[in-house]
């Protein structure tokens, strides 16, 4: 994670923002190419959740999957904001300071446009809604739940990776396990094809890559002011 606010042209931002770009559009090609009907294994595994859903796994799932959407995404992006502020230090104008304190919601924000344009745009169905236990709306790929839990949460990563570098392993590793719970609990309930939810990942980590490397200058002089940054040149 921290690799994608280096400074210099971003060599790891940009790859993976072309990995997570084509292995979407491959997905999204399979699917359509299907028809947009489920596979096989997508099918099975939903046959699968069904038959091994009690009611207190079905309910804490329930309570899981609405933290990957509405105004926790929204909090979660304002702590990365505010992450970034502190880094920022009190120099800053009010203007400003507001400005940075909201640019991850602006960002997840336009994400979220993106992907419903996507998701109306490629229409895939979700699953029979006699398989639900959480209700559902819209079309089905790429999941929303999925993309939006995922980017806030990488959202906050970037942020600690920024603001603070030692700690940007830990943060990857809890936002990507943040991510796999909030997707797990789509399928688990029977609102969304696994390959919806892979392509809800795929498009978070691609629109997080973008962003950091369309503003890796502002996100580099954050971390060059960060308490146990490297500061030697690179």
């Amino acid at each position: 994670m921290a690799d994608l606010v280096t400074v210099r042209p971003s060599t790891a931002a940009g790859a993976v923002l072309a990995c997570c770009v084509a292995v979407f559009a491959a997905v999204a090609a399979l699917v359509a190419a299907h028809g947009w009907a489920p596979f096989g294994f997508e099918r099975a595994a939903l046959d699968w959740v069904v038959a091994h859903r009690p009611h207190p796994a079905e309910r804490t799932a329930e309570l899981l999957t609405d933290l990957g959407t509405g105004v926790f995404s929204y909090l979660f992006a304002l702590a990365a904001g505010f992450l970034f502020v502190r880094a920022a230090g009190p120099h800053r104008s009010r203007p400003a300071a507001v400005a940075v304190l909201l640019a991850p919601v602006v960002w997840l924000a336009v994400g979220q446009v993106l992907r419903q344009g996507l998701m109306h745009g490629f229409g895939r169905p979700r699953p029979p809604a006699a398989d639900w236990a959480f209700t559902a709306h819209d079309f089905a790929f790429p999941s929303g739940h999925s993309f939006t839990g995922a980017l806030s949460a990488g959202l906050v990563a970037l942020a600690v990776a920024v603001t603070r570098p030692g700690a940007a392993r830990p943060a990857t590793v809890a936002a990507a396990a943040f991510a796999l719970l909030i997707g797990s609990t789509r399928v688990y309930l029977g609102v969304h094809w696994p390959l919806d939810v892979l392509a809800g990942w795929l498009l978070a980590v691609a629109w997080l890559a973008l962003g950091a490397l369309l503003f890796r200058k502002r996100l580099g002089a954050l971390r060059a002011t960060a308490p146990g940054a490297d500061r030697s040149p690179q």
